[in-house]
């Protein structure tokens, strides 16, 4: 994702990486922009991170209209947040890991990295009791070699991106953002979307609707892709 107009007041201190960490299946992981072409499905996917008051209108129009979401949170958010952030998980919306602080990952070392990843980890560990189902990093739309084996060592063995960005951090409108995201849908696909931006909240029943019309459903990323 590309950084957005939001960003944390104060920056807080990211946990050690442990001593141990769980045994990775393999040296990288995989990254993964998208599904099959031949899937009934879509996924919605949300980096979740911003003021309260601006992230739950999104979430609380996805109720609305029965729609589980993928839930990529920054570590910031989820320290601020953990009750609402473990509520989310119970309302059957899936929680994910898009880094500690929203860092541009390409700028950091390898340990760095690790941190990061790590750092937002611990969070949803402690808010949810999950380390959330995937990891996709910040201010990079194509993971690194570094990110992917730091990603795998920390216990993820996929990185998801994302084959529809409409680009919505920019505040085009809603009528922009429900465009771009029309004109590029396709079954299989995975949505970038964010949090606290007014257009996309305006926008996203008329994506849903889009994605409905089309005879396709609306799923998490592991309903998309299956179990990580």
């Amino acid at each position: 994702a590309r950084p957005r107009a939001w960003t944390a007041p104060a920056e807080w201190p990211t946990p050690a990486c442990p001593t141990t960490v769980p045994p990775s299946r393999a040296t990288a992981a995989l990254s993964l922009p998208g599904g099959r072409r031949s899937a009934v499905a879509v996924a919605l996917t949300l980096h979740g991170a911003g003021p309260l008051d601006a992230v739950r209108p999104l979430l609380d129009e996805a109720r609305s209209l029965s729609v589980p979401l993928t839930l990529f949170l920054v570590g910031t958010f989820v320290r601020a947040n953990p009750a609402y952030v473990a509520s989310l998980g119970a309302a059957g919306h899936e929680l994910a890991n898009h880094t500690a602080n929203h860092k541009t990952m390409g700028g950091l070392s390898a340990s760095q990295v690790a941190s990061e990843i790590v750092g937002c980890r611990s969070e949803l560990e402690r808010a949810a009791s999950t380390p959330g189902a995937w990891f996709r990093p910040s201010g990079m739309e194509v993971p690194t070699e570094v990110v992917l084996r730091e990603a795998a060592v920390a216990g993820y063995q996929k990185v998801i991106g994302y084959d529809i960005d409409p680009r919505d951090y920019q505040d085009p409108g809603a009528a922009g953002v429900e465009q771009r995201v029309k004109a590029a849908l396709h079954p299989g696909a995975i949505v970038s979307l964010h949090t606290a931006h007014e257009g996309t909240v305006a926008a996203f029943g008329g994506i849903v609707a889009a994605i409905r019309a089309a005879g396709l459903e609306a799923r998490t990323v592991t309903g998309l892709l299956g179990a990580p």
